[in-house]
């Protein structure tokens, strides 16, 4: 089943919050969610060179909050807030009258972003740099980075044989069923001169609350308690 489900919507409302926080009716629904794609698809795509994880977008009334997540915000500030400015004039245009704010996060380590290990590996088999030495670079940056638990997974056309084949590398555990589990999630496409490779990248963070600490913290208020006595 762990293999069969998004990591990440197998744990919302559990560890993970929703990427979109905003409700909406059932009538203007389906045109916000349309919104929201076009948002993080024109972000990504004018931004390829910023590093970017992930996009959240809120809204409140007529205002949109868009949170971007990267390991460059230098490149989406840009010289004096250049680019910034610009890249707010564009969503302005794309979501009409509502008022558009931009927060950026900047990401401390890149080297367990799921997301970004994916697009690195992706960048690096466009250059032609073989594969394995791909894999093995951003395992060890992970591994040095203090991750418990890595999996690269790559398929097509590998070094340009004639059938496509999948190639996996492993590093640590990655506990896929257990919900407190933080699993990152991040999948890509390299688009080489033999065809489409696709990129998939878990990593195992460790786990975002214990059930054993939350007990033996019950159960220490509970002695408190007890040791306390009534009061009157």
């Amino acid at each position: 089943m762990g293999q069969k489900v998004h990591p990440y919507g197998f744990r919302l409302g559990i560890i993970k919050n929703w990427k979109s926080l905003w409700f909406a009716k059932k009538y203007t629904f389906h045109n916000l969610l349309i919104e929201d794609q076009k948002i993080k698809k024109y972000v990504k795509t004018k931004l390829a060179a910023a590093a970017i994880s992930s996009i959240e977008i809120e809204r409140t009334g007529e205002r949109i909050r868009i949170i971007i997540h990267t390991a460059r915000p230098g490149v989406i500030i840009g010289r004096r807030g250049a680019e910034i400015e610009a890249l707010k004039e564009d969503l302005q245009s794309m979501v009409g009258e509502k008022q558009v704010f931009i927060d950026i996060k900047e990401i401390k380590q890149a080297a367990l972003e799921a997301q970004l290990i994916a697009e690195n590996i992706a960048f690096q088999l466009e250059k032609r740099i073989p594969f394995r030495r791909a894999m093995k670079k951003s395992l060890q940056l992970a591994r040095d980075a203090g991750c418990e638990g890595l999996k690269i997974k790559i398929g097509g056309r590998l070094g340009g044989s004639e059938i496509a084949r999948n190639e996996t590398l492993r590093y640590g555990k990655l506990p896929l069923q257990t919900l407190r589990a933080d699993i990152d999630y991040g999948f890509t496409e390299a688009h080489t001169t033999y065809g489409l490779i696709g990129v998939k990248v878990w990593v195992y963070k460790g786990e975002k609350f214990g059930m054993e600490r939350e007990e033996n913290h019950g159960a220490n208020a509970k002695t408190r308690k007890v040791q306390k006595g009534p009061t009157g």
